[in-house]
């Protein structure tokens, strides 16, 4: 494979800036445009460029499977309990307010982190998941029949 060369080497050096992208985006998303759909969706598509270029087995050496189903239900953990958090302190469903009576607007911004945070951990892993579906399908057509 030292054909692709030059493609692994840029794409080893791409990955890492685009995963601190979908950190930014992420992190940075309840003061701008962006937020944890958005950043899951670049995070993925980091972890998909990197298994394209490296295959299907490396990418799940870095990022296995049975970590991508689990950062699936963890995300949707922190989401719904988030809100079932609320529920239970007295207020409704998702109001932010209950993470910090005393200060409101603090618990609005925690609650937008906590949540925004649970949805980017559900679509990276999610986009990942149907990517190692579709990827370790096999073939139909062997290349010969072509």
């Amino acid at each position: 494979m030292r054909h692709h060369l030059i493609l692994r080497v840029i794409t080893k050096l791409l990955v890492g800036t685009i995963f601190l992208f979908a950190l930014y985006v992420q992190f940075h998303g309840d003061y701008s445009p962006g937020g944890g759909f958005q950043a899951g969706v670049i995070m993925a598509a980091g972890f998909i460029i990197y298994g394209l270029v490296f295959t299907l087995d490396k990418a799940q050496q870095v990022f296995p499977p049975w970590l991508v189903h689990k950062l699936i239900a963890l995300g949707v953990l922190l989401y719904a309990g988030t809100g079932i958090y609320s529920l239970f302190a007295g207020y409704a469903y998702l109001d932010y307010a209950a993470l910090d009576p005393h200060h409101p607007e603090h618990g609005q911004h925690y609650g937008i982190l906590i949540v925004e945070l649970g949805v980017g951990i559900t679509v990276t892993a999610v986009m990942v998941a149907v990517y190692y579906a579709f990827a370790s399908r096999a073939p139909i057509l062997s290349d010969e029949d072509w």
